[in-house]
């Protein structure tokens, strides 16, 4: 990878300084509003001293504070990992500004992946059957259909506050590799569109089989049946990776995700996850996506574009940016 892509957090943040001027605030492009920020604002390498935030951002509250001042969105991702609670949806409304929006990663098992059976809510871990209480990671597939309820009720619950309070953006269900398209697939999207009820949610493939010869038409279809969003990305081409697919499927929504561009990491296995994305746009791989964002906002409502890539500054540098590259063209 060149030099350009991994320059270090200090040349990073020269080019983050030098866009310091970029609107901080939704962008009116078109008929639509963008808004633009990252994936994360709690990553450790993100939080390290002098990386992005200011030395007086000792806490969680001083950190997301301070980034809701230089962003109007961000993406929640421990919720994949652990079910949140109502109170941390309080909280999160308590510390950012009437415009600020947070778009959340839907849980593991609502998505057909695995969780760490302690990392569950107590209550619901003392009801699981004998045989899943002493497995370290489960499915949900394998819950009663009183527990697999009781998952998606939990997480909805928690994100009350900030859904009425006008603060949440969507739901991410981003599907794992092994969700291939068939009609048992588009059921379980379906059935997750019932359970969210009111609630925005966009959905990620991680299958590229989604989108080849035979699938792609059928799946935009589908999607736009539902108005689903369909969550755009920016990726590694690697063999299983998602092509670079530009569709809108929701007068409502659209989602353009950023992973960084690291194709010799993006697959590799036993390294820290920060590593697939420690990668860092340049103008001209920005500017790809101008035209694409301004499209995508003349065909829906709201568009949220995500920095993903974030390594240290790498993400934040990068919304600057590309909101920079959007206002200059506006």
């Amino acid at each position: 990878m060149a030099a350009d892509h991994d320059p270090g957090p200090d040349a990073s943040a020269e080019r983050g300084e030098a866009n310091a001027s970029a609107p901080r605030h939704p962008l009116k492009v078109g008929d639509g509003t963008v808004r633009i920020g990252t994936a994360s604002w709690t990553d450790p390498t993100m939080t390290a001293p002098g990386v992005f935030y200011p030395p007086d951002a000792t806490t969680a509250e001083d950190r997301l504070r301070f980034y809701a001042d230089q962003f109007p969105i961000v993406e929640v991702d421990a919720t994949y990992y652990a079910l949140p609670s109502r109170r941390m949806g309080e909280v999160w409304l308590e510390r950012t500004p009437p415009d600020f929006t947070f778009d959340i990663k839907a849980h593991a098992l609502m998505t057909g992946q695995p969780s760490e059976a302690k990392r569950l809510p107590k209550k619901i871990r003392e009801e699981l059957p004998i045989e899943l209480a002493d497995k370290k990671r489960i499915y949900g597939k394998d819950l009663p259909a009183e527990l697999y309820d009781a998952i998606w009720d939990t997480f909805v619950d928690a994100l009350k506050p900030l859904y009425s309070a006008g603060k949440l953006g969507a739901i991410f269900l981003q599907y794992p590799r092994w969700f291939y398209p068939s009609n048992e697939s588009r059921d379980a999207i379906v059935d997750a569109r019932r359970r969210l009820g009111d609630v925005p949610m966009a959905v990620e493939f991680r299958s590229g089989t989604w989108f080849n010869e035979k699938n792609a038409d059928r799946t935009l279809r589908f999607l736009e049946k539902y108005e689903i969003p369909f969550v755009m990305v920016d990726e590694p081409q690697t063999k299983t990776a998602l092509p670079p697919i530009y569709a809108v499927t929701s007068p409502e929504l659209a989602v353009v995700r950023f992973h960084g561009r690291r194709t010799e990491t993006w697959e590799a296995k036993n390294i820290p996850v920060v590593e697939r994305f420690r990668y860092l746009y340049d103008d001209n791989e920005l500017g790809e996506w101008v035209p694409r964002v301004r499209q995508a906002a003349d065909a829906a409502r709201n568009v949220h574009v995500l920095m993903n890539n974030c390594y240290a500054n790498y993400g934040t540098t990068n919304a600057r940016e590309l909101a920079a590259l959007l206002a200059d063209e506006h």
